[in-house]
């Protein structure tokens, strides 16, 4: 089975990202892999063991984006690739989904492409559905458990509603959520393995197209208004005076 799994580096969850110039910055907040998607890594090798074949990691972005991948590699897949070019700027999901259908078509017979339920950064988590539609193929999103059985696979969706029983033909694309488990911490090993990996780059030449053309664009961002907050204790010799005070004050800014 050959299964993939994209990547994506972030900021740290903790960093205070601001607007500087019309452009996101967080200052001096590290870059790590998003954190959604340790839990696809952790399905795909999941299903590796259970069924054999090869995970390989890819994410897109700049060199520094392979810090991501060493983390995939470390968590024991088997081989990484990174997909950057000069001109995959300012893409929104729509571009990004493009892009990434072109990227399992250049790796081939795929059989299950894995993803974190949405990046950090921009929170949409249209890709993996965007990706699966481009692709023709069943997107099987939310999975809390995955089981596959000869060409088919049975997914437990995780929603706010309670879960849901679906199941498609592979190949196919899922998305994670934290109900599937834990993901497993990267051992020595693998660390190990993962810092010595040579790790090739695919540009838009090597898959055979030019850059998508970003539907959505944000010509600029800017910082929320700033507010003051105030906070007023009420106090009182009884609960009926409480009550009162609260009433006139309530009264006062036609609350009520």
């Amino acid at each position: 089975m050959k299964i993939i799994v994209f990547v994506k580096q972030v900021p740290d969850s903790a960093a205070k990202v601001t607007a500087e110039n019309g452009q996101a910055a967080w200052g001096e907040a590290p870059m790590v892999i998003n954190p959604w998607d340790e839990y696809a890594v952790e399905a795909a090798l999941q299903q590796k063991e259970a069924h054999g074949g090869t995970v390989t990691a890819i994410s897109i972005g700049s060199e520094n984006a392979k810090e991501a991948l060493k983390h995939a590699l470390a968590m024991g897949a088997d081989d990484a690739i990174l997909v950057s070019d000069p001109a995959l700027k300012n893409l929104d999901t729509q571009a990004i989904a493009r892009l990434l259908a072109a990227i399992v078509q250049k790796v081939g017979g795929v059989d299950m492409a894995f993803f974190g339920r949405q990046a950090i950064d921009g929170d949409s988590g249209l890709t993996p559905t965007q990706t699966a539609r481009i692709l023709g193929w069943p997107a099987l999103t939310l999975a809390a458990s995955i089981k596959v059985e000869g060409s088919t696979v049975t997914v437990e969706r995780s929603f706010e509603e309670g879960r849901q029983i679906v199941s498609a033909n592979l190949p196919a694309v899922f998305s994670l959520v934290k109900d599937f488990g834990e993901p497993r911490y990267p051992s020595f090993m693998g660390i190990r393995k993962a810092s010595r990996a040579e790790i090739p780059t695919w540009t838009l030449a090597d898959l055979g197209i030019a850059a998508p053309t970003p539907v959505v664009s944000w010509p600029t961002l800017i910082n929320p208004p700033s507010r003051e907050v105030k906070c007023e204790f009420i106090t009182g010799a009884s609960a009926q005076e409480i009550a009162e005070k609260l009433a006139d004050k309530l009264i006062a800014e036609k609350v009520l």
